[in-house]
C-alpha cells in the first residue's frame, strides 16, 4: 500500500512538474502553441493500441513483449514551415524511434512516408542519434551529424531536448542544443509541407516517450 501510494505521488509530482515546465515556455517561447495536452490524444491519430498517454508524455510501444511493426501517432493538422520542440527519451532492449515531420500516411499500411529526425537508431554497428532520415520514400539517411559531439550531448538514460526547424527547402535538427542537421533539400518535388509525427520501430521491446511537444508556425521568405 506504501508503495503504490508513493508511485502515485511521483506520478502526480511529474505531471506537475511537466505543467510547470509548460507553462514557462509560454512565457519564454513566444509564438510557440502546444501540440499535446499531456492528458489525452485530441488532435492526434494512430494505433492506440501501441500509444497511451502517461505522466504528462506520449508513450509509444512496450517493453514487455516486441514491437511487430513501426507505428507513428500523427497529428490530424498539416503544417509547412514551423520550428518544432519537444523532449524525447527511448528506454528498453529496442533502440530505433523517431519523430516524422512534412510526412504523410501511406493508405491502408502502417508506415508513413516523409523525413524522419532519428532517437537511438542503429546504423551498421553505431547508435545514432539526430540523423535525417528519408522514411518509406528515399530510404536513406541524409545527412548523420557528428556522432562524437552527440554522444557528448545525448543523455540515453533520460529526456533529451529536439528542435526541428523547417523553413522553405532548409531543415535543421538540434539535441540539446547541439546542431546535428543543417540540410538543404534540392528536390523541387519533394512536399514541403505535411504532418508531424512521434515513431516507435518494430523490433525489440522498447518504450518512445514524447512530451513538452510545442511550435511556432513560420511564414518563409518565398510565402510572404
Amino acid at each position: 500500500m506504501r508503495y503504490l501510494t508513493l508511485m502515485l505521488c511521483l506520478c502526480a509530482l511529474s505531471v506537475a512538474l511537466t505543467r510547470k515546465a509548460e507553462a514557462a515556455d509560454k512565457k519564454t517561447e513566444p509564438g510557440f502553441v502546444s501540440i499535446f495536452d499531456g492528458k489525452t490524444l485530441d488532435g492526434w491519430e494512430g494505433n492506440l493500441k501501441m500509444f497511451r498517454v502517461a505522466d504528462g508524455a506520449i508513450v509509444a510501444g512496450t517493453q514487455e513483449k516486441r514491437i511487430p511493426n513501426n507505428e507513428f501517432l500523427c497529428t490530424k493538422k498539416r503544417y509547412g514551415d514551423f520550428e518544432l520542440r519537444l523532449q524525447a527519451k527511448l528506454e528498453g532492449k529496442g533502440t530505433n524511434a523517431g519523430i516524422q515531420f512534412r510526412s504523410e500516411r501511406i493508405p491502408n499500411h502502417h508506415e508513413v512516408i516523409g523525413f524522419q529526425a532519428d532517437i537511438g537508431v542503429m546504423k551498421g554497428s553505431e547508435l545514432i542519434w539526430g540523423a535525417l532520415y528519408d522514411e518509406s520514400r528515399r530510404r536513406k539517411f541524409l545527412v548523420v551529424g557528428d556522432q562524437v559531439k552527440l554522444k557528448k550531448a545525448v543523455r540515453t538514460d533520460g529526456w533529451n531536448d529536439f528542435v526541428i526547424r523547417c523553413e522553405g527547402p532548409k531543415i535543421q535538427i538540434s539535441v540539446n542544443g547541439y546542431l546535428a542537421v543543417d540540410y538543404v533539400e534540392k528536390d523541387a518535388d519533394i512536399a514541403d509541407s505535411g504532418i508531424i509525427g512521434v515513431q516507435i520501430h518494430s523490433g525489440e521491446p522498447a518504450e518512445a516517450s514524447y512530451r513538452r511537444i510545442r511550435i511556432k508556425e513560420l511564414k518563409s521568405a518565398s510565402k510572404k
